[in-house]
């Protein structure tokens, strides 16, 4: 035995234990001695030998049974595992029975009806489509007056199918249907319809229909229909089940519409190359209207309507900033006067300059801009890369007019920031010649030639990055696209079918030969050739040209127009 035993022996022998207490299970004791101090001391079992010496030396021996703690303790434990898993199983049952709920609410669950806010929107507020609204005026009538249709014979569009760019003003223009004919107005996006369980979806657009019907006459507007008017089947590995149902279910309530029920469908789209050809065939979605950006005209009146709720300055010409902002749609415009307004409250003004109006429209062009680099060395080269592009813009015929110059740049672009106001006609026309499209490849190399002219073609820089990248852009579409090369006029990459539809991926097809596909890559390396040889013979004789401006553009941070044309101006008559 341990050490420890034969020396309680001895303490009991000497009077050192006041008292022992014997735990039988455990094969121990707990020693008591006159000092205070307690000790655990293992024993042999059954061991007779401890009994005895404490009655011999009158030493206290008390036996403790625990095996009713034990019972306790597994009483207490056993309670508390049963008590967690009643608990836990109450969690999952509610938790099961909320999804559930909430799965047979997700097919319940249907737009409400906006009549106090679709009273507000007419064909007035819907400034700038003019030609759009006079095409769904029918609409109205039918929706006000469907008697005078029905005598004569006639049927309204069972749907109406809004395609434009994001922010051209498709919701606002269905909603002032609903406005003008003075008549419910459901109003959900597509995507709404899709939720994590099969059928909801199909379930929801059931539902929506039959309040629709009983509403009637009325206006259901979807938006953004593509995420669930995509074509069936196409997708690689198959079609969202859940996506597909819900379209059938669209294309069956649609087709199941009685005549002049005086429910009219209106969806938006800006991808109506994706739609799945059952739903805009006639009978559903048969009526198509595209709406385009807002020309010149369109804008002012946009900018009008906005400005009603705003302060501006008896400076500021909205004509002017019309013609300051081609390719703006509508939202764009909202968005140019609500930050003009941003920067004249905090700048403390009551009222909103062209200079809120400028600060927005550069915001609104190229984001926010940082300071330029303060190393007097990459500044410099990086004036010399933004002057060479401007000065090439301006020596050559272009249709764009340049604006400002600034060494600020942008988060995409290193190498500072040319503002060119893109040509009103050419954008409103959508027709680009040959001659304008080189001229920006040549102009997008102004930069990468005003280095190899200063600094040698050994010391050009990364910074003209986003340039190159326009000039392949715009040299790739000439060549298989425009039919602008030596190739002829052959439009070799097709925009019929989208590639992330799936068609045609595990075909191999093969559209041109692989003697044509190198021909067509040396004809776009032989532009960007001609174009940066064009660029550098533009600006050799003009170094000292270069010089002047770049100076004043490191001075300044950034250059007016006005100054930089009467100073190409003085130099090409002084020489």
């Amino acid at each position: 035995m341990s050490k420890s035993y034969s020396q309680l022996l001895k303490d009991i022998e000497s009077g050192e234990i006041i008292s022992i207490i014997l735990i039988p299970n455990r094969r121990e004791v707990i020693v008591e001695f006159i000092n205070g101090d307690q000790k655990l001391i293992p024993i042999f079992y059954n061991d007779q030998k401890i009994l005895r010496m404490s009655n011999e030396y009158n030493v206290p021996l008390t036996v403790k049974d625990i095996r009713s703690d034990k019972q306790l303790a597994n009483f207490i434990t056993g309670f508390g595992l049963v008590l967690i898993f009643t608990l836990s199983l109450s969690f999952l049952i509610r938790r099961s029975s909320k999804l559930l709920n909430n799965m047979q609410s997700f097919s319940r669950r249907s737009s409400q009806v906006k009549e106090d806010d679709i009273r507000k929107y007419t064909f007035d507020d819907v400034a700038g489509l003019n030609e759009e609204s006079d095409e769904l005026k029918e609409i109205v009538t039918f929706l006000k007056h469907p008697q005078l249709l029905i005598d004569l014979g006639a049927k309204t569009p069972k749907g109406v199918l809004l395609v434009g760019a994001p922010g051209t003003g498709k919701t606002l223009l269905a909603r002032a249907i609903a406005g003008e004919a003075n008549v419910p107005f459901f109003s959900i996006s597509a995507s709404e319809f899709v939720e994590m369980f099969v059928g909801v979806g199909a379930g929801r657009v059931r539902d929506l229909f039959n309040t629709a019907k009983l509403k009637s006459p009325c206006i259901v507007f979807i938006d953004e229909i593509d995420s669930i008017g995509r074509q069936r089947g196409a997708g690689i590995g198959g079609g969202n089940d859940e996506r597909e149902q819900t379209l059938n279910q669209l294309l069956t309530e649609m087709d199941g519409f009685e005549t002049n029920n005086g429910v009219i469908v209106i969806a938006a789209t800006n991808r109506p190359d994706i739609l799945d050809e059952a739903l805009t065939r006639p009978g559903r979605f048969d009526r198509r209207i595209d709406i385009f950006l807002p020309d010149r005209k369109a804008r002012h009146k946009i900018l009008s309507v906005h400005a009603r709720t705003k302060p501006l300055s008896d400076s500021v010409n909205l004509a002017e900033w019309a013609s300051k902002t081609p390719g703006f749609s509508g939202a764009d415009l909202q968005n140019l006067l609500n930050e003009a307004a941003i920067y004249a409250a905090r700048n403390d003004k009551s009222s909103i300059s062209n200079i809120e109006l400028d600060k927005a429209l550069e915001k609104a062009r190229f984001g926010l801009l940082s300071k330029p680099l303060t190393d007097s060395t990459k500044k410099r080269q990086i004036a010399y890369q933004i002057i060479g592009k401007t000065l090439v813009a301006l020596l050559i015929p272009t249709q764009d007019k340049l604006e400002k110059v600034s060494l600020f740049k942008s988060l995409s672009d290193i190498s500072g920031t040319t503002y060119f106001t893109p040509n009103e006609e050419t954008i409103d026309s959508g027709l680009l010649t040959r001659d304008y499209i080189f001229n920006k490849i040549v102009i997008s190399l102004g930069s990468r030639a005003a280095e190899i002219i200063v600094f040698g073609s050994k010391e050009v820089t990364q910074g003209s990055q986003k340039d190159l990248e326009n000039v392949y852009f715009w040299a790739n579409q000439m060549v298989t696209k425009f039919g602008f090369s030596d190739l002829g006029p052959i439009a070799f990459d097709s925009e019929k079918n989208s590639i992330f539809l799936g068609k045609d991926i595990m075909k191999n097809r093969k559209e041109y030969s692989q003697k044509t596909s190198m021909e067509i890559d040396k004809q776009i390396i032989s532009i960007a050739n001609k174009g940066i040889n064009k660029a550098i013979k533009l600006l050799e004789n003009k170094v000292d040209l270069m010089d002047i401006l770049v100076d004043e553009l490191i001075l300044n941070e950034s250059l007016e127009s006005e100054y930089i044309i009467s100073t190409l101006n003085s130099y090409v008559a002084d020489n």
